[in-house]
C-alpha cells in the first residue's frame, strides 16, 4: 500500500526544477569512506587523538559537512576563529581521501530512485544536487551511483555552512537556467530538508527514505510526503 500525504492543490509532478539531497533520499552509503575523512582530517590537521576526532554521537543527518567539522571541533574545545582559519586545509584533506578512495564507495539507491529521476530527466525538467556534502565528494557518490549524468548543477557545502543557503543556491542556480518564474521544488528525507525550505519560501516533498520516518516528517508539513520514490511514482499514476 502507498505511504504518501499530499497537500490539497499540489501536485508534486509539476515543477520546472527538482534538488534532490543526496544521502538518505537519493542513496544511503553502508561503505566508511566518508566518514574515516571527517576523522583523519580532523586528527591530522588539529592534531586530536582519535577519539576526539571522532563524528560519533554529533548530529550528522540533515547538517552539513562544513557543520559537522565545526562540531566536532567545538567538542573538543577548539575556537571558531582557529576552525575559518583551517577550514580550507580541512576540507582539501577530506576531499583528497574519498577521492583517493572513491573506488570503496558503496551507494545503494533508494527504492525506485532511478525509475524516479530518469523519468523527470526524460521529462525535461531540470535536476540539481542540494547537498549538505562537500561538492567532489556527492558528485563522487552520485557518479558512483550511476545517477550524475542525471543531474545538470549542484549547490553544496563550502563555503556555504548552512542548509538554507545551500537551498537558496541552487534555487539561483536552477532561475538562472529556466528564468525567474521557474517553479523549484525540494526533494528531501530529514526535518532540516524541510525547515530549510520553508525558510527559503520553496515548496518541500519529503521521503522518508532516510533515517527519520514517515510520521516524523508529516509532522512538519511538507507539501507532499512519501514513503520512498516507489510511492512517489504510484501517486503520479494514480494509484
Amino acid at each position: 500500500m502507498a505511504i504518501n500525504n499530499v497537500r490539497p492543490g499540489f501536485s508534486w509532478n509539476s515543477a520546472d526544477s527538482y534538488l534532490f539531497d543526496i544521502d538518505g533520499t537519493l542513496l544511503n552509503t553502508r561503505d566508511p569512506v566518508h566518514y574515516f575523512a571527517f576523522t583523519n582530517a580532523v586528527k591530522d590537521i588539529f592534531a586530536l587523538e582519535e577519539k576526539d576526532a571522532k563524528i560519533d554521537g554529533l548530529p550528522v543527518h540533515g547538517n552539513t559537512d562544513v557543520g559537522i567539522l565545526r562540531a566536532v571541533l567545538r567538542r573538543a574545545g577548539i575556537a571558531d576563529s582557529e576552525i575559518d582559519a583551517r577550514m580550507p586545509r580541512l576540507i582539501e584533506q577530506m576531499c583528497a581521501e574519498v577521492q583517493r578512495n572513491h573506488q570503496q564507495i558503496r551507494p545503494e539507491l533508494c527504492p525506485s530512485i532511478e525509475e524516479l529521476v530518469s523519468g523527470l530527466h526524460a521529462q525535461g525538467k531540470l535536476l540539481g544536487a542540494a547537498s549538505g556534502n562537500l561538492e567532489p565528494i556527492g558528485w563522487l557518490k552520485l557518479e558512483k551511483a550511476g545517477l550524475r549524468h542525471m543531474f545538470s548543477f549542484g549547490a553544496f557545502s563550502y563555503p556555504l555552512e548552512f542548509r538554507r543557503d545551500i537551498f537558496s543556491h541552487g534555487i539561483r542556480e536552477a532561475k538562472k537556467r529556466l528564468g525567474e518564474h521557474a517553479q523549484v521544488y525540494v526533494v528531501g528525507d530529514t526535518p532540516s530538508d524541510i525547515e530549510a525550505a520553508r525558510a527559503v519560501n520553496v515548496p518541500v516533498i519529503a521521503v522518508a527514505t532516510g533515517i527519520y520516518s514517515f510520521d516524523d516528517l508529516l509532522a512538519l508539513q511538507p507539501d507532499a510526503c512519501f514513503g520512498c520514490g516507489t510511492d512517489m511514482l504510484n501517486s503520479a499514476a494514480g494509484n
